[in-house]
């Protein structure tokens, strides 16, 4: 599963909602939510707030925040509700001190529903405490600075308390994120923020709710028809995203039907395939590639050698070396490979140029264009550098697989000519993180034939 794009991340988030939660997921809940809950239960003990306690409001605000919970926007590995709208209105009309306990418990009665009519697991419910670390920063700003009470002339405040509530859920977030999923900072505050700009622009709407609501909690409730609004719009973001994950499964079956059809006509050609694949995505990783370069680094290495179904088996399977003639008839399975990809279309086009460049050289003395440098796209450089590596390391026909050191010495000795210096000294990090016990020899030695 590519969890560095969020539609993969959607993806991994539905099937998870129905299983019980265990593992570093577990543990990542138990830390964060119990963290939450110390501090929500110290922060209703010994803070104080002016606005006293009503039922009417409390009924008011869970009524709105159940309702609100219910307009799901998934988003990467998560979600986003439109709860600003009650949240920014319950700071105010209820003691503020007491919010992030009320949201948890909100949040408990949404989560208990769903598990009762089989929309998520029963232990799903765990996820509360955790969820609601968001309300604990403004409430702490508004409490400590006794703006807890609606008004202008406290917009600083507010501002910052909105800003509290951005960095604190930011920081437990990631936490959270690496701990359950291993999900990278970089890609959850990339998901995160499409959450933070949909609630800025619901904080100034809740604010003006809350003037409204002012001794008045049941006003709250006005805001109900623009939830049903937004439900219909988190309606269509669902139908696109399952579109989405539909289209990106079909380019992935037919990639790997593709590949199928390989190793079907090669058995090695398949297995090195595969093999080049977690690499390459592992480099992609190392140098932060963005999501979909980083699906076209995966879909190019899968099929990097799709156009060798058009080179004659005598030539792929020969145990010697290659004459001028055969070697000039290999070259072209890159053209043909693309050919093949660009009629498929969609992305699979795309990935079609990563294919013709696989086999291009940093310095450009590589086929079968002679791009050079940035000129080859940095996926194609990757997948080059991979497939090398992969190959060295490998039994051929004409040898036996080079061991790990000489290959990591031969892609540092190759940096800068055949390969990116960045990408190989990715591959050769990504490698020596895989074997750790890898120790790189002082001097390298040239390979006697090309890796490809």
């Amino acid at each position: 599963m590519d969890l560095s794009h969020p539609e993969q991340l959607v993806e991994s988030a539905r099937v998870r909602a129905n299983l019980p939660l265990a593992g570093r997921e577990l543990v990542s809940e138990s830390l964060v939510g119990g963290a939450f809950l110390l501090v929500a239960l110290l922060m209703a003990v010994r803070l104080h707030s002016p606005t006293s306690f009503s039922i009417a409001a409390l009924v008011a605000v869970l009524a709105a925040y159940v309702l609100a919970y219910n307009v799901t926007f998934e988003v990467g590995d998560g979600y986003a509700v439109p709860t600003e709208l009650i949240f920014v209105t319950a700071l105010f009309v209820l003691p503020t001190n007491v919010v992030p306990l009320v949201v948890a418990l909100s949040f408990a009665l949404t989560r208990l529903g769903e598990a009762v009519v089989g929309k998520a697991h029963a232990t799903r419910a765990l996820h509360v405490f955790a969820d609601s670390w968001y309300a604990v920063g403004p409430a702490l700003v508004l409490v400590l600075t006794h703006a807890d009470t609606p008004r202008w002339s406290h917009w600083p405040i507010y501002v910052a308390a909105l800003a509290a509530q951005f960095a604190l859920d930011a920081a437990w977030g990631t936490i959270r994120g690496w701990i359950a999923s291993g999900v990278t900072a970089i890609t959850q505050l990339r998901v995160l923020g499409w959450v933070y700009s949909v609630d800025a622009a619901l904080a100034p709407i809740g604010m003006l709710a809350a003037f409204a609501a002012a001794g008045h909690p049941y006003v709250i409730l006005l805001v109900v028809p623009l939830l049903g609004l937004l439900a219909s719009f988190a309606n269509e973001r669902r139908a696109r995203i399952d579109n989405a994950l539909e289209l990106s499964n079909a380019y992935r079956g037919t990639a790997l039907l593709l590949g199928e059809v390989i190793e079907a006509d090669d058995a090695y050609t398949g297995d090195h395939s595969r093999g080049v694949v977690e690499l390459a995505v592992a480099v992609a990783d190392q140098l932060g590639l963005d999501p979909r370069r980083r699906s076209r680094v995966e879909f190019g290495a899968l099929l990097h050698d799709v156009g060798k179904i058009s080179v004659p088996k005598e030539i792929i399977n020969k145990p010697g070396s290659l004459t001028d003639a055969e070697w000039e008839i290999m070259r072209q399975h890159t053209i043909e490979g693309e050919k093949l990809l660009r009629r498929v279309g969609g992305m699979l086009a795309e990935v079609g140029s990563i294919v013709r460049s696989s086999h291009e050289h940093y310095d450009g003395r590589g086929y079968p264009d002679g791009l050079a440098g940035e000129a080859i796209p940095i996926e194609a450089r990757i997948v080059t550098c991979c497939d090398a590596y992969s190959a060295m390391t490998t039994d051929r026909t004409y040898r036996a697989a080079m061991p790990v050191e000489e290959a990591l010495a031969e892609v540092r000795h190759c940096a800068g000519t055949q390969f990116d210096p960045r990408v190989a000294a990715a591959l050769v990090k990504v490698v020596k993180r895989w074997h750790p016990v890898v120790a790189l020899p002082e001097v390298d030695a040239p390979l006697a034939r090309s890796p490809h």
